[in-house]
């Protein structure tokens, strides 16, 4: 089977089932594991971000809300290559335009490429829908057995994490920032990361699905949130957030402390954070971890778990983030 992946998502999974070998093209964004880099990159971006010439989180909101508004998509695809590589199956999703190509512009080319491919589109919203994913992309490439075990042990470290915390215990509150201008704070399964760690996420929290009673304890599957939303600083300052996150989408690490940089630099509000004046912020590389519906969420639950609960030998090696202070500002 000849695959294409144009979610990173969908190609850590291949690769996790043991197929990277099979990838035949992948998105300019798959970049992990880095095996899977020497197959052709099919698709580039419109939207760009270079902190030296002064285009910041805002700026490129704004370059994101025109190109939308005018119907210009925020992605390129190579047509041409994608038909030579003759793919059985491409992989795609339609949860997020403004994370990767949209699910139309690719049914569109798939059905003008020879090979007539199969296309598996991945909608997850929940940590669980994650884990389905792994059993769907499974059973697309004959691999389902594998999909089942690879499951299996992810469950399990969750489990393992979970340990350290006391759900029914309320926690406090986590802030989350998904972007940093406009703030979006966390959607869908980066909740239920913060209320599995044992911690609150006040302005969207994740609620009990319909007929599942409180669902909490062992129910914390049955409890669901919201895609991320737009909130105004006040409002997020409002919930005095003891500990903070700031892993906006599609950014490195190197990006996310120049943004969180600049909102210590121009905002009091931010300054007088409790995360902030107790030195309970932690910056991560958005492009890498929390944003990518994949096996890799279970790395960002122990994580998380590790930083609410002060248990740093739980979060995993080579995990990209960094205890931001202050201090550590760049010049």
């Amino acid at each position: 089977m000849r695959i294409v992946s144009l979610i990173p998502s969908g190609t850590e999974i291949v690769a996790l089932l043991g197929a990277a070998d099979r990838l035949v093209g992948r998105s300019h964004e798959c970049d992990h594991p880095p095996e899977i880099t020497a197959a052709p990159a099919l698709t580039s971006q419109n939207t760009h971000y270079d902190p030296a010439s002064g285009v910041d989180a805002k700026a490129i909101d704004s370059q994101v809300a025109q190109a939308t508004e005018s119907g210009r998509s925020l992605y390129t695809i190579d047509e041409q290559q994608l038909a030579q590589l003759e793919p059985d199956l491409i992989i795609t999703q339609n949860l997020c335009s403004v994370c990767s190509i949209d699910l139309d512009s690719v049914r569109r080319v798939a059905e003008r490429i020879p090979s007539k491919p199969r296309v598996l589109t991945l909608n997850p919203q929940s940590v669980e829908d994650i884990l389905d994913d792994i059993y769907r992309v499974g059973d697309a490439i004959g691999m389902g057995e594998q999909a089942m075990h690879q499951v299996v042990s992810l469950r399990q470290r969750m489990d393992r994490a979970e340990e350290h915390i006391n759900p029914y215990d309320d926690g406090p509150v986590c802030g989350f920032m998904e972007w940093t201008d406009p703030i979006y704070i966390a959607g869908h399964w980066n909740v239920q990361l913060i209320e599995r760690a044992g911690a609150r996420h006040p302005l969207n929290e994740a609620v009990a699905k319909p007929g599942s009673g409180a669902a909490v304890g062992p129910q914390q599957a049955e409890r669901i949130a919201g895609h991320s939303i737009a909130v105004p600083s006040e409002i997020f300052a409002a919930t005095n957030p003891r500990y903070l996150v700031i892993a906006p989408c599609g950014l490195t690490l190197k990006q996310a402390i120049h943004e969180t940089n600049q909102l210590y630099k121009a905002h009091e509000w931010f300054r007088q954070l409790p995360a902030v004046r107790e030195g309970r912020v932690a910056v991560v590389d958005g492009n890498q971890m929390f944003n990518r519906p994949g096996p890799r969420v279970v790395d960002a639950l122990e994580f998380m778990v590790a930083f609410i609960n002060d248990r740093p030998h739980l979060i995993p090696e080579n995990f990209p983030f960094e205890r931001w202070t202050p201090e550590a500002q760049d010049s």
